[in-house]
């Protein structure tokens, strides 16, 4: 149900106007964000072009919600629905997290997977989510980590003044 209220929380806000929230930097390929209305900060990043078929702009995201005591939650808006029986794969400098999903979206299975996804995220240059879409074709979505540290952090410190 966290999930599902997550999901919501984030197409609401990626959808909601820019002045709704609050900058805090852009680092490399990620930004820092603040929503002082939900609470909630955010580091974001957009999946690298392609010109494979989308159906959705493909981002990644690591939130924090101060006042329900989340912090660290990994999520991937997907470029394609994705198959019910699909697997989704992360791999990050070959660590490999079998994520949840449902729809165009896929998130760490739990608290110790987020942990864990963003450790990664922090030593690593790259990693690639891949799923099989309705049609039953593999399709990924990569992103380059530069930046990755620096806007978890920023939105980390953005948070703690909202408690």
């Amino acid at each position: 149900m966290l999930k599902r209220l997550f999901l919501i929380a984030l197409t609401v806000a990626i959808a909601a106007p820019a002045f709704a929230r609050d900058s805090l930097g852009v680092y490399g390929k990620w930004g820092a964000f603040r929503d002082p209305a939900v609470p909630r900060c955010y580091a974001i990043a957009m999946a690298e072009p392609s010109t494979r078929e989308r159906q959705f702009q493909p981002y990644a995201d690591v939130g924090s919600w101060p006042k329900a005591g989340t912090r660290g939650q990994v999520h991937f808006r997907m470029s394609r629905a994705i198959a019910a029986n699909s697997r989704v794969v992360l791999i990050i400098s070959g660590q490999r997290f079998e994520l949840s999903a449902g729809g165009g979206d896929a998130w760490a299975a739990d608290k110790r997977m987020d942990a864990a996804v963003v450790a990664a995220m922090r030593s690593a240059s790259e990693m690639t989510v891949s799923a099989r879409d309705g049609a039953g074709r593999l399709f990924s979505n990569s992103y380059r980590l530069e930046g990755a540290a620096s806007a978890m952090d920023a939105a980390a410190l953005g948070c703690a003044q909202l408690r």
